[in-house]
């Protein structure tokens, strides 16, 4: 077996804000991280709230910005989509326009250190304000390395109100990916489909919740963007091993394995593997789809794609046969104290 930290990689659903090292929290005096799963949606925000809180100087929001850059790139992953909540934090530290600044300057550095591309995904959680969410939209046209706006947090709240933007957003040529069919079932995607544009489905995986849609959204090809360790992190799902996802595979949709920043992606990789048994061909199908459906330039997508090939056509060496050693997400350990991570 190849090992699946050389995989080129991308990565479409991960929180910057959920990335934040184990160690620089700790460092920052921040809350540890939970022992085992969360008990409820709302406890996870809360906790994830506490570590948001941590960032309330330029250098901090570099530095949580530069070491996912190096995290990420140790995991194999090339090119990522990351999301980050711009406005929430400019509303909290009284700077409209620093956090987005900090960040986009420490994923420059990051690209310029670790050779991995990053392109960012403003996000707005439902619960909040729509003015918020213009705010969110007018940040993202004024910087080109933002690519597209999206709705996140708890879908129990209805996308509806958040439609006018969504439409300035389509005709601004901004990118829409929303968080649906996580904790909430088949009517979050279609609202998420008709009235969000949305390009893929965060998440998605109560999509299966009802046949008509699973045939919708094949149809359109719109991706999931599937993060298996983090939905039974948040008690969504009871076990890996229960899992949807080779059911999702199997209904011939589009799947796509990220972590939401609850794990490391190589790792991901890595367990799915030892669950449901994929081979290497399986992952290499899964990075495949990963990369087909990123707005990376076709240019990247083209040379990503010929490293997954020629990953699947090596033979794996001595060292590609080992095992990944993970840390389950929950514990103590995370993607920047992993082995190999800078």
């Amino acid at each position: 077996m190849r090992d699946p930290r050389s995989l080129p990689k991308a990565h479409l659903h991960v929180h910057l804000e959920s990335t934040v090292r184990p160690a620089t929290v700790r460092e920052w005096g921040g809350p540890a991280e939970p022992a085992g799963a969360f008990r409820t949606f709302r406890e996870f925000g809360d906790q994830r709230a506490k570590v948001r809180a941590l960032l309330i100087t330029p250098e901090r929001f570099r530095r949580v910005a530069v070491e996912f850059c190096a995290d990420e790139a140790a995991q194999g992953t090339r090119y990522v989509e990351v999301m980050f909540t711009a406005a929430a934090h400019g509303e909290r530290v009284g700077d409209p326009e620093m956090p987005l600044k900090a960040v986009l300057d420490g994923l420059a550095e990051g690209r310029d250190r670790y050779g991995i591309e990053c392109r960012v995904l403003l996000d707005h959680s439902r619960r909040r304000p729509v003015e918020r969410m213009w705010r969110t939209y007018e940040l993202a046209i004024r910087h080109e390395q933002v690519i597209g706006i999206g709705l996140a947090g708890d879908e129990s709240h209805p996308l509806a109100p958040f439609a006018p933007v969504c439409d300035a957003a389509r005709d601004a040529g901004l990118h829409l990916v929303h968080h649906a069919g996580e904790s909430a079932g088949a009517d979050s995607i279609r609202e998420a489909i008709t009235l969000g544009h949305t390009e893929r489905l965060g998440h998605g995986i109560r999509v299966l919740d009802d046949d008509a849609l699973v045939a919708e959204v094949r149809e359109l090809g719109l991706p999931l963007e599937v993060c298996p360790s983090s939905n039974v992190l948040l008690g969504l799902v009871p076990s890996l091993a229960e899992h949807p996802l080779p059911r999702l595979r199997a209904a011939g949709l589009t799947v796509t394995i990220n972590t939401d920043g609850e794990t490391a992606l190589a790792d991901e990789y890595a367990r799915l593997r030892d669950v449901f048994g994929y081979g290497d061909a399986d992952l290499a199908d899964l990075a495949t789809a990963s990369i087909d459906a990123s707005f990376a330039p076709p240019t990247l997508k083209a040379e990503l794609r010929a490293g997954v090939n020629t990953w699947l056509t090596t033979p794996p060496t001595g060292s590609d046969a080992g095992p990944v050693t993970s840390t389950w997400p929950g514990t103590s350990a995370g993607p920047g104290d992993s082995p190999g991570a800078s």
